[in-house]
């Protein structure tokens, strides 16, 4: 019988403009297949090589854009412990909060899609406007939804704002919702069940030696989670369960991401019961900014609280070291200080400057986290300068897309997206 070859992407809206899929046919059921990425190569590891430790941080927001916040968390954590800093408590456990907001919305972004491409089009909404509640929370508190740049070197961009945790449990009261509802339209339903019950399936063996971490490893029954591995921040202190499927397929990929969104808002609310309560704001009378600085000039102080601009609100004095290390060499100074004393200009200068900021001692790091998409680890080389002297980011999705073409030579031309799409492709990250 003829065989037909066959392109799919990059310029296919399922492959997101960044992958190149060249499948080998006999009728509809694929015989060979071949992955060609790098559509999208950003070269961000060279890059970072001509940033300072600080101008690196936006950077890794574009990495994986679906959860940034984690891709901040894991270069963070690498530079304080190049550093040797640690961060206060309730920076911790804001960087918890955040990064399982995260983590949700990055698996609400891989749900929705997987029941799309199956024709389950109400699915695809019912994640997504929840999606809409948490990046609602994101953009209460950081000023941005999507790229937030929020955790920091040494803390928290800013603390939350005062209705925050109504705006939180408002959000994953909808998540639940969500979730609840594509139980009851998908987990039972035959035809879901049919499309992806035994379609692409991994062994524990295979995905190992591929080199998988996260949600899809453990769709394969394998247990490995570094939050429970190597617990960071404070996820010793929480309760939480550990989602694994049976067989590794389509299915068991979908629900492991479904049951984690459920252990995730566990987290948060565990979070939120055990953060210390929040630095009470003084009601002194209100200084602008502009007239502490033009006093500053003549020498003058002026007493009173300083009126900071929207962005940066959460970021006053008196909550300014509850959120951040207090470690002046490292960390940029309160703005009242920078506003006020010729002291915290200098020490604002000198962070920020070309050739001086961080400057970590010679040596070597590497931190990984538990991202969306499994292990996400940074390894730093510091050369004693400005700027890393070499930096690798460990990209989950890597090593799992290095395997989608063994995942769908067997199986039909239809089951090809649906693979794809339980895999949770992210240029930004798999190209970076």
């Amino acid at each position: 019988m003829e065989k037909m070859l066959l392109n799919i992407g990059p310029s296919h809206p399922a492959m997101h403009g960044t992958v190149q899929i060249k499948v080998e046919l006999d009728g509809e059921r694929i015989i060979k297949a071949d992955v060609e990425i790098g559509y999208l190569h950003r070269g961000f590891e060279k890059t970072a090589e001509h940033r300072t430790y600080m101008q690196v941080l936006p950077y890794t927001d574009r990495l994986n854009y679906v959860s940034p916040l984690l891709n901040n968390l894991a270069y963070a954590m690498a530079v304080e412990k190049l550093l040797g800093i640690d961060v206060p408590p309730r920076a911790k456990w804001l960087r918890m909060i955040f990064g399982e907001i995260s983590r949700i919305t990055d698996h609400l972004t891989c749900i929705a899609p997987v029941g799309m491409e199956l024709g389950a089009f109400t699915i695809f909404l019912y994640m997504i406007k929840a999606r809409e509640f948490l990046w609602d929370v994101l953009d209460a508190t950081t000023g941005a939804r999507l790229t937030t740049s929020y955790i920091r070197i040494g803390g928290v961009k800013a603390d939350v704002p005062e209705n925050f945790q109504d705006l939180l449990k408002k959000a994953l009261r909808e998540t639940r919702k969500a979730v609840k509802d594509v139980h009851g339209l998908l987990s039972r339903n035959p035809i879901f069940l049919k499309r992806t019950r035994d379609v692409a399936v991994v062994s524990q063996e295979e995905a190992l030696s591929y080199g998988f971490t996260g949600p899809v490893l453990r769709s394969t029954g394998y247990y490995y989670d570094v939050r429970k591995a190597f617990p960071y921040l404070y996820y010793d202190q929480v309760d939480f369960e550990v989602p694994l499927g049976e067989k590794g397929d389509n299915y068991d990929r979908y629900m492991v991401r479904m049951k984690e969104i459920e252990q995730s808002i566990r987290i948060i609310e565990q979070s939120l019961e055990k953060m210390e309560r929040g630095p009470v704001r003084s009601e002194d009378e209100v200084v602008e900014a502009y007239e502490a600085i033009k006093a500053s000039h003549e020498g003058k102080y002026l007493d009173g609280k300083l009126k900071l601009g929207p962005n940066l609100e959460g970021m006053e004095k008196e909550v300014y070291y509850q959120i951040m290390a207090k470690v002046p060499r490292y960390i940029l100074p309160p703005k009242e200080d920078l506003y006020r004393t010729m002291e915290g200009m200098i020490r604002h200068f000198k962070l920020i400057m070309s050739g001086h900021g961080l400057r970590p001692p010679a040596g070597e790091v590497y931190v990984p986290v538990e991202g969306g998409n499994g292990e996400l680890g940074f390894y730093i080389v510091s050369d004693g300068g400005d700027r890393p002297y070499r930096l690798h980011l460990r990209a989950p999705v890597f090593s799992i897309m290095s395997a989608l073409a063994k995942m769908i030579e067997g199986h039909y031309i239809a089951d090809v997206i649906p693979t794809f799409a339980s895999i949770n492709m992210i240029g930004g990250e798999l190209d970076r």
